[in-house]
């Protein structure tokens, strides 16, 4: 079994999460992205869910006075269906709560049912749809959100 832990992401942490975005997104975010994020972006925090000492999964988030935009989460596809989303998911709603954020809201790709069962699994309710969302292939975007 994995040993698995949580640690705030630094500079240190880029390479290691850009393989992880690489390897779960098909328009993955660039390296100056998340450099942006850590750097200079004063809401954002980015949670990084290790194996040991190897990055397997991440969930970044801006929070904004009551409120969390979870901006991407994402695991290793070979640690996938074994419970690690659900973990970095709860992991980031109870740190949302110790930070008495009340709405927590994400976009989620209409044809992408395993994310979306686990965002119900956790009060996530569907919101509404940006159309024409994700620029690779201009699928939309169904926006869920749950209240803390």
């Amino acid at each position: 079994m994995e040993q698995v832990s949580f640690r705030w992401m630094t500079l240190d942490d880029v390479d290691e999460v850009l393989a992880v975005e690489q390897a779960s997104f098909s328009t993955p975010w660039k390296r100056e992205a998340f450099v942006q994020e850590i750097q200079h972006n004063m809401y954002a925090e980015y949670l990084l869910l290790c194996d040991r000492d190897k990055v397997i999964g991440y969930c970044g988030m801006w929070l904004v006075v009551d409120e969390a935009h979870i901006t991407n989460i994402a695991v290793l596809p070979s640690y996938r269906g074994r419970g690690m989303g659900r973990i970095l998911l709860q992991t980031v709603l109870a740190h949302c709560v110790n930070k008495q954020i009340a709405l927590v809201t994400l976009e989620v790709r209409v044809s992408n049912e395993v994310a979306q069962s686990l965002y119900r699994s956790f009060g996530f309710e569907q919101g509404g749809i940006r159309k024409n969302y994700y620029t690779d292939n201009q699928e939309d975007a169904r926006v869920m959100w749950v209240r803390l």
